[in-house]
This record gives structure tokens, sequence and C-alpha cells, in this order.
């Protein structure tokens, strides 16, 4: 589905012409840059620190819960070790992992396209045509975030300088993260 430039009207991806107003929609690409306006480096930033305090309260609520429980289960399991690491450590590892993944990803590929974050400040992820993305593309976007913060966070702070205001994980995932 592609929207007219113009008008806004609705037409499927095979036609040239807006069927209400008439407009030319091969040229859609050079014109659907300007539809878009894309959300720069301190709304995102500000998106994210919002992002990590209800990830922090999400997290202690989890932990707390299977904290319970594997105290229940087995009271001296947090003495044991994995890989090294304290079992409970490790534990508080996975458990961050999972629930990070999980609320970025089902967010970001939900209908409403955005962490409570990102809605906080109208703003959206979507793909290079201005669509909601799949929950695989939402996984890539996620992953791709390592190499952001690899770059000592170089990846991150491209969201300021390039043309579409792009963090490395975004061109990486082909999205875009766009006010509503």
């Amino acid at each position: 589905m592609v929207y007219c430039p113009k008008c806004g009207a609705k037409n499927s991806d095979d036609v040239n012409f807006c069927f209400v107003c008439g407009f030319q929609l091969k040229t859609v690409d050079m014109v659907r840059e300007k539809m878009f306006v894309y959300a720069g480096f301190w709304r995102r930033f500000v998106a994210i620190i919002i992002d990590v305090v209800v990830l922090s309260v999400l997290e202690i609520f989890v932990w707390f819960i299977i904290g319970s429980i594997i105290e229940f289960i087995n009271p001296i399991a947090k003495v044991g070790m994995v890989f090294g690491i304290p079992y409970v450590k490790f534990a508080n590892y996975v458990v961050s992992t999972v629930v990070d993944w999980l609320y970025f990803t089902l967010l970001e590929s939900s209908y409403k396209q955005a962490t409570l974050g990102k809605m906080a400040l109208g703003i959206i992820v979507t793909d290079l045509n201005g669509n909601r993305i799949s929950f695989g593309r939402a996984n890539v976007r996620y992953w791709s975030k390592i190499i952001s913060l690899l770059t000592l966070c170089i990846g991150y702070i491209m969201a300021g300088f390039t043309k579409k205001k792009q963090a490395l994980h975004d061109m990486i995932a082909n999205t875009l993260v766009i006010k509503k």
C-alpha cells in the first residue's frame, strides 16, 4: 500500500498515479524523505532514559518473583556457580537480557510501533517505507544495538549526524525512527 504524498489517499503498490488526485506515484521515493519527520538524537536519548527507568522497575519485579521461586525450590542454589559467575548474578543477567529483549522487540513490532519511552515522546519505529516492522526485524534491530554499543556508542551517536537520523542498528535493520 502506497500513500499519495499530495492528498494522502491509499493506493495499491502497482499503480503509477494516485486514483484520487492523479499525482504521479513513481516519484514517491524522492518525495518520501520529505514526508517523514525523523526523530533526532536528543528525542531518542530521552526516550531511552524513560525506557531504562521502566525496564529497571520491570526487571526488579520479575527478579523478585523468580528469586522467590528459586529460594523456595532450593535455598542453597544461590551459592552455586555458572561459568565462574555466582548463580544469582548469572540468573540476573539472563533475566535482564530476556526482559529487555522482549520489551523492545514486542513493543516495537506491535501495532503501537514504540516502546513506552518512544510513545511518551511521540515517535515510532518503522521500516524504510514507514510501515510497521516485523518481529524478526525488531530482533535484528535489538541485537544490532550490541554493535552500536561496542563502537564506543558511536553507533548511537550516528543518529545525530546521518541524513535520516539513523543509528547504526537502524541502518543494519533497515529501520527509521520517525515522529508520529
